[in-house]
């Protein structure tokens, strides 16, 4: 036991010595190391601390960063825009004259997304028969049609090649003035279609709100050219996001009980 003693204190005080001077008493421990900051935390930071900055913001400027094109303000005294108006003018006339009959295909409807789709199709129609003019759905950056999103028309005015894109929108007359979003705009690279330097316009068509029996009792052709519009940060996932395998902790899928 002497010699078991004697050979084991000076390895154990050896030891010791070692831990303190890696860690002298009294210090505190070692700080932990933060993690990576992602590129995206600032923009995330600034969307919300800041949320003024995201609103009043041109749509031409919006078109110009995502598309790298520009929205050229509609002019009236050129012998061009002045056509276009008058064709979009004659055109909308036509097509509320129609609808508002009793016969009319929206008189079937009873939801006012579905009353847009006759009002996009007929006003189509109306435009691209006008001497001089041609219209037809945007295509996407991948040459493709794609119904959903803005804009919803595109009109060439053939003697200059001007290109006007035109987005109908239908809005209850009593509504007008209200602040509830109306205008929606998601850019996006393959299926974008905002391709040309061109017009953007947008056409309210008012309607008195009544499901099945609409009447439709004026129109707004309005310019975005000066059009200020606002962010809203969303942050959002689907169900294929959440319900991944990995992310999964426990499950339990009730069996269908066999009938007899």
């Amino acid at each position: 036991m002497k010699l078991l003693a004697t050979t084991l204190l000076p390895l154990i005080a050896l030891s010791l010595q070692a831990c303190d001077r890696r860690l002298p008493q009294g210090s505190p421990p070692p700080p932990k190391q933060s993690p990576p900051v992602s590129p995206i935390y600032p923009i995330i930071k600034t969307a919300l601390s800041d949320p003024e900055s995201l609103r009043n913001i041109l749509f031409s400027d919006v078109v110009r960063a995502s598309s790298g094109k520009e929205i050229i303000p509609l002019d009236p005294n050129l012998p061009a825009d002045a056509e276009l108006i008058a064709a979009l003018e004659n055109a909308i006339n036509n097509t509320l004259l129609r609808f508002n009959r009793p016969d009319s295909p929206t008189s079937t409807e009873k939801r006012i997304n579905e009353v847009s789709k006759h009002f996009e199709a007929a006003l189509r129609l109306e435009i691209d028969s006008t001497d001089g003019f041609v219209c037809a759905p945007p295509l996407t950056r991948a040459g493709k049609t794609q119904h959903s999103g803005y804009p919803d028309l595109r009109i060439v005015h053939q003697e200059t090649g001007r290109v006007s894109y035109l987005d109908p929108k239908l809005v209850a007359s009593d509504t007008i003035n209200s602040s509830l979003r109306s205008f929606y705009f998601t850019p996006k690279n393959k299926t974008g279609k905002i391709q040309e330097d061109s017009h953007h316009l947008l056409l309210g068509i008012e309607h008195d709100g009544h499901n099945g029996s609409w009447k439709f009792t004026g129109w707004n052709l309005v310019d975005l050219s000066l059009l200020k519009i606002r962010l809203k940060p969303e942050f959002q996932a689907s169900n294929r996001d959440i319900y991944r395998k990995e992310l999964i902790l426990s499950k339990n899928q009730t069996k269908k009980v066999p009938t007899d």
